[in-house]
């Protein structure tokens, strides 16, 4: 059994952690952007291939303190880097740093490097290589105070970037944003769903990945793990051979939006994905949707008002409102933006409000169930 670490965004960590538990870890505790496991290489292989909500994978191999670059040289020499690099193998170090003692990120890197570097030299006369572009071996280091964590990246680049995007609009949220925004809603299939005002497509494209049990690996060409040296393409095989099945997709997913070019940018992520069958994509104004008489769940990711006047936008999410509750009765929405002001306008009682983060930017994910008719009619119905 090994440890490791899995990264996401914040508020997302119990999604992540109900994903590895499904996934067979053990000692499963989610922490501040993250989750901490025990496992197998199996285990690891799977995690990196099959989960949606994880950033990447880190396996931890040192944890000191070093309360000066000294003593940060001396610790890292202490790691027997051959169990992980040899001359042949290019490494990158990425670091982040939240220290008064170490206040700059590159010369934490730098002083890393040095110290591998030197073991290497001092056992022949060559040297491992630096790749920060595409490295064999990427180690991270994270550093809180004078506390380090030195850990394998096992997944190489972030695994948000699932690869089946050709094209992305501006502001396009990520992918593991995007599935962990539906797996809170509980939605696995059983109804229509609509993502209406959907930019790229992302937010339909992983609704018909969870949908269809699709792990998001199937669009990734590598991971860093296979570089490593204990690498076992045998396990790796067997792994992929025993993934649960895909199921088939049954319900409407509908991708739709009001500007074209957007329209073009969504049928060509779609088509990447080998989803033309399941995802229909329209162009459509939310503020004229026909009447939706099947219960559906709704993910919206409206403009937050960036680059639009305020009269503008607080009569967009009036119209959002409105359209919900003359359109959708019967049917329940979940609403993304980082304009607290502009929700007010909404005029709609949520169910539920939750904290998530777009990047850096704080937002609110929030629940409205909707209802034909008045609240105090759908209040008698409820209670009859």
């Amino acid at each position: 059994m090994e440890t490791f670490h899995a990264k996401t965004l914040k508020g997302l960590e119990n999604i992540l952690a109900e994903e590895l538990r499904l996934l067979g870890a053990d000692n499963v505790e989610p922490v501040n952007r993250g989750v901490n496991f025990t496992g197998g290489r199996a285990l690891l292989y799977k995690a990196n291939f099959c989960l949606r909500t994880a950033l990447r994978i880190l396996m931890p191999i040192s944890r000191f303190s070093a309360h000066n670059e000294q003593r940060l040289y001396n610790n890292i020499s202490r790691i027997d880097w051959s169990q992980y690099l040899t001359v042949k193998k290019s490494f990158v170090i990425d670091a982040v740093v939240f220290s008064k003692v170490y206040t700059n990120s590159l010369y934490v890197e730098q002083k890393i490097k040095d110290a591998i570097v030197d073991q290497f030299r001092e056992k022949s006369s060559l040297r491992p290589p630096v790749n920060t572009k595409t490295p064999d071996v990427r180690i991270n280091v994270h550093v809180n105070e004078t506390s380090f964590l030195i850990s394998l990246d096992s997944s190489g680049d972030s695994l948000h970037k699932r690869g089946y995007k050709t094209k992305s609009h501006i502001a396009s949220i990520n992918e593991v944003l995007a599935a962990g925004m539906i797996l809170l809603t509980d939605w696995r299939g059983e109804k229509p769903f609509i993502d209406p005002m959907s930019g790229s497509g992302t937010i339909a494209i992983e609704a018909a990945l969870i949908a269809g049990n699709i792990p998001p690996g199937v669009f990734r060409k590598k991971y860093a793990f296979e570089d490593w040296l204990d690498f076992d393409p045998v396990l790796y095989e067997r792994v992929m051979e025993n993934l649960p099945p895909t199921r088939e997709i049954n319900v409407p997913i509908l991708a739709t939006d009001i500007d074209g070019e957007s329209v073009s940018m969504i049928r060509a992520n779609v088509r990447s994905a080998k989803l033309e069958d399941v995802i229909t994509v329209n162009k459509q104004d939310f503020m004229e949707y026909p009447e939706q008489q099947d219960n559906a769940i709704l993910v919206i990711n409206p403009p937050y008002g960036e680059r639009i006047v305020v009269a503008d936008i607080e009569a967009m999410y009036s119209g959002i409102g409105s359209t919900l509750k003359h359109s959708f009765g019967g049917s329940k929405a979940w609403l993304f933006t980082s304009n607290f002001e502009a929700i007010k306008h909404i005029g709609l009682k949520p169910d539920k409000k939750l904290t998530l983060y777009n990047a850096n930017l704080e937002c609110r994910y929030i629940k409205y169930s909707l209802f034909k008719g008045k609240l105090k009619e759908h209040k008698s119905n409820s209670i009859m």
